[in-house]
């Protein structure tokens, strides 16, 4: 069994992709727009003009998949109550990749040292998705 995050963009999911592929080396496995689908879809569900918005893709950070897609390409993506949680094996690049992160986002709980790790910190980056930057502490 697996448990995958799927992320709606709202519109968003081909800029999203851009920006980690450049911040944390995401890698785009696979994409599909709405018009390259093989089936149409249902009446309503995508906005006219939408048909580049990306219908699903699959990327890769490190060992973990991903799945995002545009949904109903209003702008719109809202990620409440969840956060990605990104362990790195060193605090110069939890910085790198903690800075790269919220370039036009909001820093929740800046870098820091606690109880569990020597490195540790949160914030929202440009889309509102929320990412926990660790590096593990002694104790794992």
């Amino acid at each position: 069994m697996q448990v995958q995050p799927y992320l709606n963009f709202d519109g968003r999911t081909e800029e999203a992709l851009d920006f980690y592929r450049r911040t944390i080396g995401a890698e785009v496995v696979f994409m599909m727009r709405y018009k390259e689908s093989p089936e149409p879809t249902a009446p309503g569900m995508v906005p006219t003009g939408s048909e580049n918005k990306i219908l699903h893709s699959t990327f890769r950070v490190g060992d973990s998949s991903l799945m995002a897609s545009d949904c109903h390409c209003q702008g719109k993506a809202t990620f409440e109550g969840i956060s990605l949680s990104l362990t790195l094996s060193d605090e110069a690049k939890a910085k790198r990749i903690f800075e790269a992160l919220g370039e036009g986002g909001q820093v929740r709980m800046p870098l820091t040292k606690t109880f569990f790790s020597p490195c540790f910190g949160m914030l929202a980056d440009r889309f509102g998705l929320g990412w926990m930057i660790y590096v593990p502490g002694p104790n794992g």
